[in-house]
């Protein structure tokens, strides 16, 4: 892989952050770096292999034809105005929001799945909601086989989904909680210390969430499986990092628990845990700093002949944000698709 210039729009961030640490684990080789954030995180100093970054604001005027690879992890509404300024200058331009996920001229990519799909970018590419990622990874080797008709989705999220702030809130929160206190944080909808928030962002007129109907739209997109019906519910729990959700599952045709088992554990990037006899499955802590997908509880769905029902875990920072950025940039270097100097 050549040595590309990486701007990074949210650098301060806990993904930002991570993406960084990240360059590092996988040796990615770089030329330059800089980072870019609000103007509130200007002027921060980071280490990067040695050098001392100053994080600068970011303008319109932040990105030329020297950035070979722009990485936004910040909010819809600075992608929406950064990625096409980034994507005009020749940039190789992956975003983290939301903002152009089901926009059909973008690809949504998760490497191990659909990485064809960087083929037709245009200078931006899209990747999937943090829980979207581990679920559809998980029913993946199942659907290329047996496809897919229905999923119901129950999510357990992390705060750390909802950026440092909503990290720290919960320690505030938790240690007033402990003192018989409630001291709501106000970085969730409600107070979270050892509390379940069924509400990840706001609510649409049907009466789901936008997350939720995140999770419909970007699991028939990747998969390229436009008739697959979804209903998601999505609930922030008290824990910092690691996504959990319990998944049912309906194929076209009736699936065998144990041949989903060994489907799921030939996926790249899932680990199956799932050994009920010695009480073996995976927790939000176990996907802490990991980058694999990790699913248990694998089981024929008792309400539903044929269905299939299991647990999944996955660090929504790593794998569900800045290990998925690496692995678009590494897979669309090695297709060619980021431009040479």
């Amino acid at each position: 892989m050549d040595a590309y210039n990486i701007t990074v729009v949210g650098g301060a961030g806990l993904v930002g952050r991570e993406f960084l640490q990240l360059l590092d684990q996988y040796n990615v080789p770089v030329g330059r770096l800089r980072l870019l954030a609000t103007a509130r995180s200007a002027g921060k100093v980071f280490e990067f292999r040695g050098d001392r970054i100053t994080v600068e604001e970011t303008t319109p005027e932040s990105f030329t034809a020297d950035d070979h690879v722009v990485f936004l992890s910040a909010s819809g509404a600075a992608s929406k105005q950064y990625a096409p300024l980034a994507a005009s200058k020749g940039s190789f331009v992956v975003d983290d929001s939301s903002a152009f996920r089901m926009d059909p001229a973008v690809p949504l990519v998760i490497p191990e799945i659909n990485p064809e799909d960087l083929e037709w970018h245009h200078g931006i590419v899209s990747q999937p909601n943090c829980t979207t990622t581990p679920m559809v990874l998980a029913l993946n080797p199942i659907h290329r086989v047996n496809p897919l008709k229905r999923v119901v989705v129950s999510t357990y999220q992390a705060v750390a989904g909802a950026g440092a702030a909503a990290v720290e809130g919960l320690k505030t929160e938790s240690r007033a909680a402990l003192e018989g206190r409630h001291e709501p944080s106000g970085t969730q909808k409600r107070e979270i210390a050892f509390n379940a928030v069924p509400q990840i962002d706001v609510f649409d007129a049907g009466g789901y969430t936008k997350e939720e109907i995140k999770m419909a739209n970007e699991t028939r997109k990747i998969l390229h499986a436009p008739n697959v019906a979804v209903s998601a519910t999505c609930v922030r729990i008290p824990s910092f990092f690691g996504h959990a959700m319990t998944v049912w599952a309906e194929f076209e045709r009736p699936v065998d628990a144990e041949e989903a088992k060994r489907l799921i554990a030939g996926q790249a990037s899932v680990r199956v845990i799932d050994d009920p006899a010695r009480e073996l499955y995976p927790t939000p802590m176990d996907a802490a700093g990991n980058d694999e997908v990790l699913v248990g509880r694998i089981r024929s769905d008792s309400s539903l002949p044929g269905g299939l029902t299991f647990w999944t875990v996955t660090d929504s920072i790593r794998k569900g944000a800045a290990t998925n950025v690496i692995q678009v940039i590494q897979e669309a270097a090695r297709r060619g698709l980021v431009r040479r100097r």
